[in-house]
């Protein structure tokens, strides 16, 4: 891979984690709108954008390929339900002043990968990989013992798309026409709920023309956050794409924390801290490992030549 891919990939991250990072900004544009609505309106205008891309991508095949697959099918209907579930959380959660929750949802989602990882592939824990998921553990224990309740906005955030990606890694389909299968999927039931169930705001001949704007845009706030992650991920090591994934939920913790005044008491300053130390840990533990792998890489190819 030339440096000029590599320079070109982690911009396309850069740009990935942070409008992932932003997006509370759009949805909180959308307060007046209940969450399952903005949610209806994300699925339908994402399966317009979706189709697009797809056709203009040339993926129409591998679409056809993954509908003709009835396993392939069965994992995106379970996938695609998560997904949703997720979609609709996080929405819920931004409304309603939770974006703190979002935020450190998205912070345990890499240490919980670890543990499903560890769970349902085999995958061998390192030791400092197992003193950072303790040390995550520790926090949101300390939180419930403190505070009298489960952080639930963020459990249900990490354990979905956490869920969610442990299936996606064991389907053979591309992330692109993956997602347009997964929300295909989704499309029969937000159409039923809107035309049978959806409030005034889903009646877009009486609403004024920023809010039918803004729902439309749901479909690009969607997608092109995806896009540039897949880009990403095809011109960097996905190890080195990793470490990026923490500038998403550092932006919404800002925006939470700053921008939208969210209470964040000593309970939540010290959870986040101990996730933080986690998190910390769990980086330097990669970026050990992938130090390690590359010199061993290295080491072969320069045995082969010789």
């Amino acid at each position: 891979m030339s440096d000029k891919a590599v320079k070109s990939g982690v911009l396309f991250a850069i740009a990935a984690y942070t409008m992932w990072g932003i997006a509370p900004m759009y949805f909180k544009l959308l307060g007046q709108v209940p969450a399952m609505e903005i949610l209806m309106h994300r699925i339908i205008w994402s399966v317009l954008v979706l189709v697009l891309l797809v056709v203009v991508t040339g993926k129409i095949d591998k679409v056809k390929q993954a509908i003709l697959n009835p396993k392939v099918m069965q994992v995106l209907l379970i996938s695609g339900v998560l997904l949703a579930a997720n979609w609709f959380i996080f929405i819920w959660a931004i409304n309603n002043n939770h974006l703190l929750d979002a935020s450190l949802g998205y912070y345990i989602n890499p240490l919980l990968n670890i543990f499903l990882g560890r769970l349902f592939l085999g995958e061998r824990l390192r030791r400092l990989q197992k003193v950072a998921v303790g040390l995550a553990l520790t926090g949101v224990l300390f939180f419930i013992v403190s505070y009298g309740q489960l952080p639930w906005v963020a459990l249900a955030l990490a354990v979905t798309f956490g869920i969610y990606g442990l299936l996606r890694k064991q389907v053979a389909v591309d992330s692109l026409p993956g997602l347009l299968v997964e929300s295909c999927l989704l499309l029969p039931p937000a159409i039923v709920y809107w035309i049978w169930f959806a409030g005034e705001y889903s009646n877009m001949l009486s609403n004024d023309s920023g809010l039918n704007i803004a729902l439309i845009c749901a479909g690009i706030v969607t997608t092109a956050p995806l896009l540039c992650f897949t880009a990403a991920a095809k011109r960097i090591m996905f190890s080195t794409l990793g470490f990026f994934q923490y500038i998403g939920p550092s932006i919404m913790f800002v925006l939470a924390a700053v921008v939208y005044d969210e209470p964040l008491d000593n309970s939540k300053i010290v959870m986040f801290a101990f996730v933080w130390l986690a998190l910390g840990l769990f980086s330097f533990d990669s970026l050990r490992q992938y130090r390690k792998v590359r010199k061993a890489l290295k080491h072969a190819q320069s045995e082969l030549t010789s």
